[in-house]
């Protein structure tokens, strides 16, 4: 766990927040903020700063992302209708939480560009 990590003290039960799936590897939330009908964060239960941090060591982790990414679309019933996975790197590119998560979006139409 880091330091005054929002993320870390969700995973470690020290912030309550809406779990929808958890596992050895993440744990699934229900965004506070949500930015679509359906809005949950997969974050990984270690502590990795950024994208940028990732290494060969997470490539398990980063694919069972996606996994449970299709399986949590498929629950809320956004698999046929189509829904977006974002992880966004760096306060450039909209980061506010120093700890690595993916925003699964869906129940609206999408738009490209995205931002």
């Amino acid at each position: 766990m880091e330091n005054n990590c929002l993320f870390c003290s969700i995973i470690d039960g020290k912030i309550p927040a809406k779990i929808l799936y958890e596992d050895e590897l993440l744990v699934a939330i229900e965004d506070i903020a949500p930015q679509a009908p359906h809005h949950y964060l997969l974050i990984p239960r270690e502590h990795i700063a950024t994208t940028n941090d990732l290494t060969e060591a997470h490539r398990e982790m980063v694919g069972h992302v996606f996994v449970v990414a299709a399986k949590l679309a498929k629950q809320f019933g956004i698999d046929e209708q189509g829904f977006r996975v974002v992880n966004n790197c760096m306060e450039g590119a909209g980061q506010t939480v120093w700890h690595l998560h993916f925003h699964l979006l869906g129940g609206r139409t999408m738009h490209w560009p995205p931002g």
